[in-house]
C-alpha cells in the first residue's frame, strides 16, 4: 500500500564536518561530527531504514526492489534507485572536485555519473563556494595550474546567501566552502575526483587526489548559471511554490506550507519531501504522518491525493 514513508537518516563523519545537523535538526549520533546526513539513499555504503507503517524496519533498498512501481514510469529504466539526497554541513572547506558523466563513469567506475544541485539552507557571513572557473582554460593550462600551485587563481569563487541554488552538471569544478549548510540532490553516485585539498592531512597523510581523471572530465570554462532559482515564487492555496532547477535526472522545488496544501502524486515519479523548517503532517491514502524539521518522507508514485498541513518548508524532489 502507498503511504507517506518516513526514512531514518544515514550519518557520515568527514574531516570537514561540523555539528549543525545535530544542533539545528536534533539528529542523534555518537559520531564526532555529522558532515553529511543521507536522507534518501539506497546504496551499499548507506541505506535508509523505514521507521513507520507497513514497511517499518525494511531497508530502503529492499523496499524499492520489492515495489518497483513506487519509482514511477520515469524510474523504470534504472537498475538502482536513481537519486541520493543529503544534508551537508561544511564547517571547513571541502576539497575542490569534479564528477564524471554517465558515459565516463560507466566505462571507468562501473557506476552512474553525478550531476547534482545544491540548495543553500544557511551560511555564515562571507561564506563562499567554488563554482567552475573565472576564465576558460585549456586542458594543459588546467594541468599546469595544479602542478605549479596557481590553481586557485583560476577558480570562480561565489559569495552565497540563504536560498541560493547551484546546478552542478557533471564535469563542473566545484567545492563547498566552510560555514555553509545545504541540501544536495544528486544522481545516485559517489564517484568524486579530488583536484585540490588545501594540503590537508588525515591520519598524518594527505588525502588522495585524482588529477588525471579530473583532467579527463572537467569542463574548464566559467559557469553559465548563477545562484538564482529557475522559477519565480508562485502563491497557491495553502502554500508558496518555487522551482529551483530541472534536468534530465531530477527536478527540485520548494514549498512553504501555511495551512493546508493538496497536490497529486501521479504514476510518473515518486516525490521526496525533505523538511527543512517547521512542523506539520502529510497525509495520503488515509495515513497521516507527523513531520518536523529534519524529516525525510518518500511518497511512492501513483499515491494520488496528498495533503500537507501545518507551517513548514520542504524541499521537493522528483524524477
Amino acid at each position: 500500500m502507498s503511504y507517506p514513508i518516513k526514512l531514518q537518516p544515514v550519518f557520515k563523519e568527514i574531516v570537514w564536518g561540523g555539528n549543525r545537523l545535530k544542533n539545528d535538526y536534533g539528529f542523534k549520533s555518537e559520531l564526532n561530527n555529522i558532515a553529511e546526513a543521507w536522507m534518501l539513499c539506497a546504496r551499499n555504503d548507506g541505506d535508509n531504514i523505514v521507521v513507520n507503517g507497513e514497511f517499518e524496519g525494511k531497508s530502503f533498498t529492499e523496499l524499492v526492489k520489492e515495489n518497483k512501481a513506487f519509482l514511477g514510469n520515469k524510474g523504470e529504466k534504472y537498475e538502482e534507485f536513481p537519486l541520493l539526497i543529503k544534508f551537508i554541513d561544511a564547517k571547513a572547506d571541502l576539497s575542490v572536485q569534479v564528477h564524471p558523466d554517465d558515459e565516463y563513469a560507466k566505462k571507468y567506475e562501473n557506476s552512474y555519473g553525478k550531476t547534482e544541485a545544491w540548495y543553500i539552507l544557511d551560511c555564515d557571513e562571507g561564506a563562499q563556494l567554488i563554482y567552475g572557473f573565472n576564465k576558460e582554460l585549456t586542458r594543459d593550462e588546467f594541468k599546469k595550474s595544479i602542478e605549479d600551485n596557481t590553481f586557485l587563481d583560476y577558480v570562480n569563487k561565489v559569495n552565497v546567501k540563504k536560498g541560493d541554488v547551484f546546478f552542478i552538471n557533471a564535469g563542473t569544478l566545484h567545492a563547498i566552502g566552510g560555514g555553509i549548510l545545504l541540501a544536495e540532490v544528486q544522481q545516485n553516485c559517489n564517484t568524486t575526483y579530488r583536484v585540490y585539498d588545501y594540503g590537508r592531512l588525515v591520519g598524518g597523510k594527505p588525502r588522495e587526489l585524482h588529477v588525471e581523471k579530473a583532467l579527463d572530465v572537467t569542463d574548464t570554462v566559467p559557469p553559465t548559471r548563477s545562484g538564482d532559482a529557475d522559477g519565480e515564487k508562485i502563491t497557491l492555496e495553502g502554500a508558496v511554490s518555487q522551482e529551483l532547477c530541472s534536468c534530465e535526472f531530477f527536478k527540485m522545488s520548494t514549498l512553504e506550507v501555511d495551512g493546508e496544501y493538496t497536490f497529486d502524486v501521479d504514476n510518473e515519479s515518486f516525490v521526496s519531501l525533505l523538511v527543512t523548517k517547521g512542523e506539520g503532517t502529510v497525509k495520503c491514502n488515509g495515513t497521516v504522518v507527523e513531520i518536523a524539521s529534519g524529516d525525510s518522507i518518500f511518497v511512492p508514485a501513483n499515491a494520488g491525493k496528498t495533503v500537507l498541513n501545518g507551517n513548514f518548508e520542504v524541499l521537493v524532489s522528483t524524477l
